[in-house]
């Protein structure tokens, strides 16, 4: 039997000796190439069991050969790769065709996998229309180029020709309802109204009519039909942020809507269709609100059907400057005077562990933009405005610095925590955040140690396999593949 063949296609010689030797090693045969004008003509005259493209090469745009593909051999499947990891990058090629997106650089095995994958999936079905991506992303700091970003962007992709359930996880200021709003711009109902909802301001006895409407006369002050969410948000998505504030009320109503598909007005009796897609929010932990009674259960499996987590602006760091140059760019934009960031300033917002995510990363750099009389802003005036000696201590502290700054870096961490929470709002299970928060570096350090190696992993941390498998799954630890 002929093995499948590969087509790659991608102007670095690099890139294409690598692949052609790993997927050579794996028994596939390989055809490279470093322009698409080439990769065109094979696809034409039928070569080829499999593509593997990039997205810039000198003579066209791999994206763009993407619906030509489809249209002439809709059983050929296409693997894109890119260096130019954005969230535009991985929508486009996902609304285009592609079997896979894979940002640079990429991880050997994780690509093997994909090509298996890929030649083994079932002939996908052509789209009746191809979605159309916006081209530009003014709303959002949805930037950067750390790996936990590129999964977000690649989640993202994947659901664009789906309407299903999400659940959205992160602190505040992570920028949860820009992923809401992404997942929406980009989705089936795109065309349809986006509507948000925060449960945590609005009073308690209210919720319901805020979320179902209600009918004239249905309580004291009703003196006119009114719709609801659900109603205003028909045909597109209903985003309901800091749902683990909902009240139990609520929680066991939004469940039979998700349940039976239709609701009924505060003081209605005829059912009206709900015709939404649902995406929920939360900077807390449901599943220690459930073990609390504070959560139903079957509704967090209701919602929970794709789980996205947002990681916190401390775990990448590496982000810090390209977020920081967007937004001055945007502050310039708003009629601030244009300012740019030296290195060691970048370096020392990069040691900060930001309690307020991207929200208090923005705000800093409207206000060094406004403030800052120097054209170029060093380390000095970020450090004078973040005022470094308050923050707990940078990432870069070692474990030779003993116990002693541990506990003062917590210590540190928890009083921000409580500052912030001064309103009387702070929730009820910062016992268990605070273990995860220590838990999920730790666990996340020690497996990349190990390059993944979960076995040598528990060791190290002298933990059982089975107990460090369960703490993967619960601290939504991604698994860390090694490179061959």
């Amino acid at each position: 039997m002929t093995p499948p063949t590969v087509l790659i296609a991608d102007d670095d010689r690099s890139i294409r000796t690598v692949l052609t030797q790993a997927l050579g090693r794996s028994g596939y045969q390989v055809r490279s190439t470093s322009n698409a004008a080439t990769l065109w003509r094979w696809v034409e005259d039928g070569e080829g069991d499999l593509v593997i493209t990039d997205v810039v090469m000198p003579d066209e745009n791999g994206l763009d050969l993407l619906p030509r593909i489809r249209r002439l051999r809709p059983d050929l499947r296409v693997i894109v790769m890119s260096a130019q990891s954005t969230l535009m990058t991985a929508v486009k090629a996902a609304q285009r065709g592609a079997f896979e997106y894979l940002p640079k650089p990429f991880d050997l095995k994780e690509l093997l996998a994909v090509v298996g994958r890929a030649l083994a999936a079932p002939v996908p079905e052509l789209a009746a229309s191809e979605p159309v991506a916006r081209d530009s992303e003014e709303r959002l700091p949805l930037i950067g180029r750390s790996a936990a970003m590129q999964e977000i962007y690649r989640t993202i992709a994947r659901l664009t020709t789906a309407d299903l359930t999400v659940m959205i996880n992160g602190e505040s200021g992570t920028g949860k309802e820009l992923v809401a709003r992404a997942l929406h711009d980009y989705g089936r109902r795109r065309t349809g109204p986006f509507v948000a909802i925060n449960m945590a301001a609005i009073p308690r006895e209210l919720i319901e009519s805020e979320l179902f409407g209600h009918e004239r006369g249905a309580f004291t002050g009703a003196t006119t039909r009114s719709p609801g969410r659900f109603e205003q948000a028909a045909g597109g998505t209903l985003f309901l942020d800091e749902i683990g504030d909902m009240p139990a009320e609520a929680q066991t109503r939004l469940l039979r809507v998700l349940q039976e598909g239709e609701y009924t007005t505060v003081g209605g009796r005829t059912p009206i269709r709900a015709n939404v897609r649902i995406i929920a929010a939360t900077h807390r932990d449901l599943r220690a609100a459930i073990r609390q009674g504070q959560f139903r259960e079957d509704l967090f499996y209701r919602l929970n059907v794709v789980p996205i987590r947002l990681p916190p602006l401390r775990e990448r760091a590496e982000d810090v400057g390209d977020l920081a140059r967007h937004f001055l760019d945007r502050a310039v934009s708003d009629g601030l005077p244009a300012k740019t960031l030296d290195q060691p300033a970048i370096e020392a917002m990069r040691a900060y562990r930001w309690p307020g995510n991207v929200r208090e990363l923005e705000n800093l750099m409207r206000r060094l933009a406004a403030l800052c009389p120097d054209e170029i802003v060093g380390a000095a005036a970020v450090e004078a405005e973040l005022d470094v000696a308050e923050t707990p201590l940078p990432a870069a502290a070692t474990a030779s610095s003993g116990p002693e700054p541990l506990a003062r870096a917590v210590e540190r961490h928890i009083r921000q925590f409580l500052a912030a929470h001064q309103d009387g709002m702070a929730p009820s299970d910062i016992y268990d955040r605070v273990l995860a928060e220590v838990e999920r570096p730790l666990i996340l350090m020690t497996l990349s140690a190990t390059r993944g190696n979960q076995i040598k992993a528990a060791a190290m941390l002298g933990l059982n396999r089975n107990t460090l498998r369960k703490k993967i799954r619960d601290l939504e630890i991604p698994v860390i593949r090694g490179i061959a």
